[in-house]
């Protein structure tokens, strides 16, 4: 295996240390509830901000920026995090790693922030030309670029053991693919919109493929403990009216989605247009889903363990959450 294709290294440490951001409170008076809020590239921090639905909250809060799903679970496990938003996949992995969490919230997007690339004037036209090619994937094993990258094969009729797959963090594959390093680059939400921007071509993208779910996940302790669990529900509500806030607001949110992830405009409103879903409540429905995504990646020899989504799901949060009108409503 190639430099390139190496595995994602352990960078929790790195990327705490560089991306948490003050919320409010420095000390807790008692019966005050602080959370750390973990985000991947600021999706869920420039909703909040833009909707401003974290003015006023009865509990103290910062932000930890992570680049990707790895990292962040990373974090999670360490319980330097008590929250992390995420796609179907990384969930997944994480469960089956042993990761202590439960499932709070979802949400479900279109499937076009997911892609498999190649750069401008490749000479790549369809997924079955990619037998004999190096095709990174973003960030780590068990992402859902990885999810699509196996299924497009499998759409395609190519054995994965006929293309050199390899796992790198988005910025490192993003400066590879920038230079022309790697023939494919398979990746998700503001690095492939900036790609796409710099002229890559959209090999395939999520749709009909991944299930598109995403997830935020709440580790157990922050559940067992009453005080922060209160402080759960009401981001729970919070970040659900900003949701529908930036749905409603999708220029004002895409304008402070730029300032926190400092990406072009361009990138901005692309970002936006493929990822401003509602958040709503893990159904049976999306959990069945979820399940099913989880038998075909452990099928693919991906997940060291099978994963039964029933024991990592709460429904009480959500149910809570959605209950509670005691916070204004986002503006």
């Amino acid at each position: 295996m190639t430099t390139l294709a190496r595995r994602s290294r352990p960078v929790t440490a790195l990327f705490l240390g560089l991306t948490l951001l003050g919320g409010c409170g420095k000390e807790q008076p008692a019966g005050r509830a602080k959370l750390v809020l973990g985000d991947q590239v600021g999706l869920s921090k420039a909703k909040i901000e833009a909707a401003k639905a974290l003015d006023g909250a009865p509990f103290d809060y910062e932000w930890a920026l992570f680049p990707g799903a790895a990292p962040l679970f990373e974090a999670l496990m360490a319980g330097a995090v008590d929250t992390a938003p995420a796609g179907d996949t990384p969930v997944i992995a994480a469960a089956a790693a042993g990761t202590p969490f439960k499932i709070v919230a979802a949400t479900r997007s279109s499937g076009r922030g997911v892609a498999i690339l190649v750069p401008p004037g490749s000479p790549i036209r369809s997924v079955a030309d990619l037998r004999g090619k190096q095709v990174i994937v973003s960030s780590a094993r068990g992402s859902v670029a990885q999810y699509l990258l196996l299924g497009a094969l499998r759409e395609a009729k190519v054995d994965p053991r006929e293309v050199k797959i390899g796992f790198m963090l988005p910025g490192e594959a993003t400066a590879a693919f920038t230079a022309g390093r790697i023939d494919a680059w398979a990746t998700f939400g503001t690095y492939q919109a900036t790609a796409e921007t710099r002229g890559a071509r959209v090999l395939r993208d999520g749709r009909g493929i991944n299930a598109s779910l995403a997830f935020i996940a709440v580790t157990n302790a922050a559940l067992e403990d009453p005080v922060k669990r209160r402080a759960i529900v009401d981001y729970i509500r919070r970040q659900r009216a900003a949701n529908a806030w930036s749905i409603e607001h999708p220029a004002e949110y895409a304008e402070v989605f730029q300032r926190v992830t400092r990406v072009t405009p361009e990138v901005a409103r692309a970002v936006v247009a493929r990822e401003n879903p509602q958040l709503v409540a893990p159904s049976p429905e999306i959990m069945r889903e979820l399940q099913h995504v989880a038998d075909r990646f452990h099928a693919e020899g991906v997940l060291p363990a099978h994963v039964d989504v029933s024991s990592i799901v709460d429904t009480s949060i959500f149910e809570e959450a959605a209950k509670d009108r005691s916070a204004p409503r986002a503006e």
